[in-house]
């Protein structure tokens, strides 16, 4: 276990950590969550010792192994099978067999084991430093944005693999399924400080919510307060009989923390424009066929079509022809055989993550955005650079300083500065934090066009896909049905079919019984209402007596105020008495409040992750 305690980090006027802290304990596999450039990586050099806080004490038992992934090569072996031999522990210096194993999981085949490191691509070979790391056996394990290297079954066989490591885990990824499935606990980087929690990244940010709705009526009641103590004092301060009243207040707005108004954190909101068009089909693509070798074809007579509002996801294993089919229907690569063709009326519009390159390094983010479609006058583009988090003189920045996740953002504004009929995206959630992504998805979801996206985020395709382009095994198919579908249906070859056992001792598959799982599924729901009902008129009958109390104390406080001009003494010590009653009121009813949210959001998170693990388990 590791122990950080009150840490400051701070880049010139840049403050990431503000005396905060946390404990990692024994066996936790932990989840970092926050926004691009608010500090996760930081924190991992922290505790790596590659940076040093500004103030406070890490504090790492003696003997305790911390293990990461490099993201660059430095490879001394031979072949891959040998540099990831380098990373076994001296006593399993000869079980190359559990190498073997972690290469296989992370898609390496047989014939890349011989291979030099260095003739690997550059995400092959973060997979090899990842795999010289998982092999170690270290206590803790860091690992920052590893999905960005992984296909969609190697994130599948990380996951199981992280579930059955025995040491502590530190996971960064902007893939929300994939840490949910993986993480105990979850810490948010919030407001410079850090926060955890038992569970996943939904009761982290329903927890950050729920407190910011309290935090903001409290401050709004106690402004009130403030002010109207403020104005006793102003007008009776003069008037001796009110003396001791008007200390008293003078005191306890002395001792009263006055609560900031809590700065509002920047998200992306955007949407896509759609264009309208004439004729059913968005795109036919007929018998097409591409190749870089001859005889050697990534995919081959692959005939589909793409409907008005289709939502179709291509999927499969890195390296096996999605961005380069993409391409292809983008016009970018000319087929060996077949064709694509979009409708006369239809536009479309392609987002390529590694497109970068296109855009011009002298120009400003608003240039490039205004200079995206004629029809963007100044205002639009102004409007989209604030969408995209490019706010004010932020716009003004020129496109050679910006980072890579500020780059695609450029280009994903750039797409969204015209209309569209048809959105070809590859890979458009690398570089974007958890909160993006969930704008990405809500996005997509609103769009009123057709839409194919190349995407390992499984959260995505489960949300989105309602058709998939399937590259497997040496095969190219469309699978006409959504993810689970697909999963409960047909599967990835690289996992072994899960069996049950007769009593007999013959292997069955295990079978889908749709019925039970819709039982099982009406069931929870009525579960989750019988639960959550109650807290939620709870919650409304708080909600409604505070108002009440906070207009009897204002009616109070007029009365106690023409008392106070009559000179009625024993009026006001009666009224002074019933204020600081109601006041004590509309404090418990807050603290009622929040004891309320509270337990209506983890109720709500304990059936979320209830029905999730149904729907994921494919009943």
């Amino acid at each position: 276990m590791i122990i950080v305690e009150n840490i400051s980090k701070s880049y010139g006027s840049q403050e990431l950590f503000r005396s905060t802290g946390f404990r990692l304990n024994a066996r936790e596999r932990m989840g970092l969550v926050g926004r691009n450039g608010h500090g996760k990586t930081t924190l991992l050099h922290l505790i790596t010792g590659d940076e040093e806080a500004d103030s406070g004490n890490i504090i790492v038992p003696k003997g305790y192994s911390i293990g990461h992934v490099s993201q660059e090569p430095d490879f001394t072996c031979a072949t891959v099978l040998e540099e990831g031999c380098s990373g076994l522990p001296p006593e399993d210096g000869e079980q190359s067999w559990k190498v073997e194993k972690v290469l296989a999981g992370l898609g390496f085949r047989a014939p890349d084991l011989e291979k030099d490191p260095y003739e690997l691509s550059g995400g092959f070979q973060v997979r090899l430093n990842l795999a010289k790391v998982l092999v170690k056996n270290v206590d803790l394990l860091l690992l920052d944005e590893p999905s960005n290297y992984l296909d969609i079954t190697s994130i599948r066989w990380l996951t199981k693999y992280l579930n059955g490591r025995q040491g502590e885990l530190i996971l960064i990824t902007h893939d929300r399924g994939f840490m949910d499935n993986v993480v105990t606990h979850t810490m948010g980087i919030y407001r410079k400080a850090l926060r955890k929690i038992k569970g996943g990244t939904g009761k982290l940010y329903s927890q950050f919510a729920m407190e910011e709705e309290v935090y903001e009526k409290t401050r709004i009641n106690d402004e009130k307060k403030r002010k109207k103590s403020e104005e006793f004092i102003r007008r009776f301060r003069a008037k001796a009989r009110l003396g001791g009243l008007v200390q008293s207040r003078i005191k306890t707005l002395e001792k009263q923390k006055k609560l900031e108004k809590l700065e509002k954190t920047k998200d992306l909101d955007f949407s896509f424009k759609s264009s309208p068009f004439n004729g059913k089909p968005v795109m036919n693509v007929r018998e097409l066929s591409f190749e870089y070798e001859p005889g050697r074809p990534l995919f081959s007579d692959l005939s589909f079509s793409i409907g008005p509002y289709d939502r179709v996801c291509v999927v499969g294993e890195n390296g096996k022809g999605k961005t380069t089919l993409l391409k292809t229907m983008a016009g970018r690569l000319e087929p060996r055989t077949g064709e694509v063709s979009l409708n006369a009326t239809a536009r479309s519009s392609y987002y390529e993550q590694a497109n970068v390159n296109s855009l011009a390094d002298d120009r400003t983010v608003l240039e490039e955005i205004a200079n995206s479609d004629p029809d963007v006058d100044n205002q639009r583009a102004r409007n989209i650079c604030g969408m995209m988090m490019f706010e004010g003189d932020s716009a003004l920045k020129r496109i050679k300083i910006l980072s890579g996740g500020e780059k695609n953002r450029v280009l994903l504004g750039k797409i969204i500065a015209k209309p569209v009929s048809f959105l070809l995206l590859d890979e458009p959630t690398n570089h974007l934090d958890m909160e993006s992504c969930d704008a990405l998805l809500e996005a997509i979801n609103e769009f009123e066009g057709a839409v194919l996206m190349v995407t390992h985020n499984e959260m995505l395709l489960h949300g989105l896909a309602e058709r998939l382009i399937v590259f497997q095994d040496g095969r190219v198919f469309v699978f006409e049905g959504g993810y689970q579908e697909f999963l409960e249906k047909r599967g990835w070859d690289s996992e072994k079919e899960e069996t049950a056992v007769e009593a007999d001792g013959k292997a069955v598959e295990k079978k889908t019984d749709r019925k039970v799982y819709k039982r099982l599924r009406s069931e929870l729901i009525r579960e989750r209402s019988k639960a959550l009902s109650p807290l939620e008129r709870k919650i409304e009958e708080t909600e409604t007596a505070i108002v009440k109390a906070e207009a009897e104390l204002e009616k109070l406080h007029s009365e106690i105020e023409e008392a106070s001009r009559s000179g009625e003494s024993a009026k006001i010590a009666d009224l002074s008495k019933r204020i600081h009653v109601c006041e004590k009121d509309i404090e418990a009813g807050f603290t009622q409040l929040e004891t309320a949210s509270a337990e209506f959001h983890e109720q709500k998170e304990v059936f979320e992750k209830r029905l999730d693990d149904l729907d994921r388990d494919g009943y």
